[in-house]
């Protein structure tokens, strides 16, 4: 390809569809021409300007499977027609003192794909090498495209659990996070409670795996959970501090509340509830590379899939207005290959 077609995106929701001339990769990066780009909400923090420089375009999205057709200089074990994916750290350096001590994860000098780089709402993405996922061929991809973002979120929140098997371990949220978390809690031998507001999701929530429903605009969760003999973890996926601010009161003792979703408002927690039970609130973001492909081999053997609804690479404005409604069950997905 000596050109490709690519949307930009400069200050608030100002698209642009444009066309670009194809290049080399750099030394260290592999191009990789893109299948499918999942359609997260992390993607705001390019498309609604919230980073250091909106008025430069960049290319959101960081959910992305593609096939490599050309590798730069430096880079080993990845050659063209590896079938790969890239989630939101695009690759860690290698050098900081994070990377020297094993935590990838938060590598000082690490790119986010679709925010501080050009991701994967194009046909074409450039990402550093040492950020590919090997993406294995039981696994398509329109459904391995979340996995590599929503999916080993979820994925690794859960495995900061320290409940034996069969523990109470709750989900809040049935959405593009939640509806994952909920397949993978299941697999990995919980007991599963959903948590959401209504009852609409109820039945949906048992068939991914939910033991338990709690609806909570009838009933208190954490006083649910704590009737169910309370939770040794909740994964928070709702994109609401608020949301989450009275879960920790329905924690078992040594119970961790584990924040997956970004909401723009602050939790709120009593101090009784975090000292007496020796709670604990904790972050969790992504994971790193090779974690992603654990995630995908696990993803592979268990049945863990999303749920998705597909659009075209041309209507990828309206896929971002569909997400952002709240509206969608539960990803949406950019088809690029069609």
């Amino acid at each position: 390809m000596s050109t490709y077609r690519a949307y930009e995106v400069t200050g608030s929701r100002q698209f642009r569809l444009v066309t670009r001339e194809s290049r080399q990769p750099d030394a260290g990066h592999v191009r990789v021409r893109v299948e499918a780009c999942g359609v997260c909400h992390t993607d705001v923090l390019a498309v609604e300007g919230l980073r250091a420089d909106p008025g430069q375009p960049i290319v959101p999205g960081h959910e992305i499977v593609g096939v490599i057709d050309a590798v730069g200089d430096g880079v080993r074990g990845w050659q063209a027609g590896d079938r790969v994916g890239v989630g939101f750290l695009g690759g860690h350096c290698g050098q900081c003192e994070q990377c020297r001590r094993g935590d990838f994860v938060n590598c000082a000098d690490q790119p986010q794909v679709g925010t501080t780089i050009d991701g994967g709402y194009a046909e074409v993405v450039h990402v550093r090498s040492s950020g590919l996922v090997h993406v294995p061929d039981g696994l398509g991809a329109i459904e391995a495209a979340p996995l590599l973002c929503a999916g080993l979120t979820t994925f690794k929140a859960l495995q900061q659990v320290a409940g034996r098997p069969g523990a109470l371990v709750a989900v809040q949220g049935i959405g593009g996070l939640g509806h994952l978390g909920l397949q993978y809690a299941a697999r990995l031998g919980y007991r599963v409670a959903a948590v959401a507001r209504g009852e609409a999701k109820s039945e949906l929530a048992r068939e991914l795996g939910a033991d338990h429903y709690i609806d909570s605009t009838r009933q208190d969760p954490a006083e649910a959970l704590r009737e169910l003999g309370g939770a040794a973890a909740i994964i928070a996926t709702a994109s609401n501090g608020a949301s989450m601010s009275g879960l920790v009161a329905g924690l078992a003792p040594h119970g961790q509340l584990v924040v997956a979703g970004v909401g723009a408002d602050p939790i709120t927690v009593s101090t009784p509830d975090l000292i007496f039970g020796t709670r604990t609130i904790n972050g969790t973001l992504t994971g790193s590379s090779i974690e992603n492909e654990d995630n995908l081999a696990f993803s592979l053997q268990h049945g863990i899939r999303p749920m998705t609804e597909i659009l075209p690479l041309d209507e990828a404005p309206k896929a971002y207005e569909r997400m952002m409604s709240g509206q969608a069950r539960f990803r949406v997905v950019l088809d690029i290959a069609a």
